[in-house]
């Protein structure tokens, strides 16, 4: 698959080589299990994400990737450590304040896309688009256009249920795009697809990078989206490294 409208998408993303975009540091997350254990998943864990490349992060079940992934876009705060995006703390804003900036710079796509069942494919990304103060029409326009971006050009008007698995995986792509984020964060993209739409899914991706320059980081297990790093992390017993 191929970008067929790129005005649609982020502008400005022609950044400067190795531009930091999201910078985290000695980052700690415990959670207390039910027999009021205190179980700590991340260890002091630091990691810089470049603009314009796609970083993935690889670890065992229960490794803490996903809890990586959500605190590095703000859906949840560490216990200690510093996260800084686009040299803002984000840590430091209220959660209203954080919610907002959230919704304004960061785009989701997770392993079960989430999309609202009731709602056809543009409205569900319509909706972010309206929650962020965009005009229904602005909204409705824009969205035409990312569903076309997306290959969905004919499924506007369905409903998830009418959807394959692989198309609606696509709409929750164009839903991520859909308030020109900075950055992606995508928690098992694929890991519910077979594979005929998980290539989809991955060729969508690496077109967005190479045609747009868009920032993504992934958690996966998919060993032929792992090939798509430019950098690739490996999360093991709480702390993060480089893996060759």
């Amino acid at each position: 698959m191929t970008i067929k409208n790129e005005a649609c998408l982020p502008a400005g993303i022609k950044n400067s080589m190795n531009e930091i975009i999201l910078d985290a540091s000695n980052v700690f997350k415990s959670f207390q299990t039910t027999k009021k254990i205190n179980l700590e998943v991340l260890k002091g864990i630091s990691i810089e994400i470049i603009t314009g490349k796609i970083t993935i992060i690889v670890g065992a079940s229960g490794a803490g990737k996903s809890t990586l992934l959500h605190l590095l876009g703000g859906l949840d705060r560490p216990d200690s450590g510093e996260v800084f995006f686009d040299n803002k703390d984000i840590f430091k804003f209220s959660d209203d304040k954080l919610a907002k900036f959230r919704n304004k710079n960061v785009g989701f796509v997770f392993q079960f896309h989430h999309l609202l069942p009731e709602f056809t494919a543009i409205e569900n990304v319509i909706i972010p688009q309206m929650i962020n103060g965009t005009t229904y029409n602005q909204a409705k326009v824009k969205s035409k256009d990312l569903l076309q971006t997306v290959g969905l050009t004919e499924r506007l008007d369905h409903k998830p249920a009418e959807l394959s698995g692989g198309e609606q995986q696509r709409v929750a792509v164009a839903r991520a795009l859909a308030n020109n984020p900075k950055i992606i964060f995508a928690d098992e993209p694929t890991g519910n697809l077979d594979s005929v739409n998980s290539e989809e899914i991955h060729k969508l991706i690496l077109d967005l990078k190479t045609n747009l320059g868009m920032t993504f980081v992934i958690v996966t297990h998919n060993s032929s989206l792992v090939k798509l790093a430019d950098m690739l992390y490996e999360i093991k017993d709480g702390k993060i490294s480089i893996k060759s």
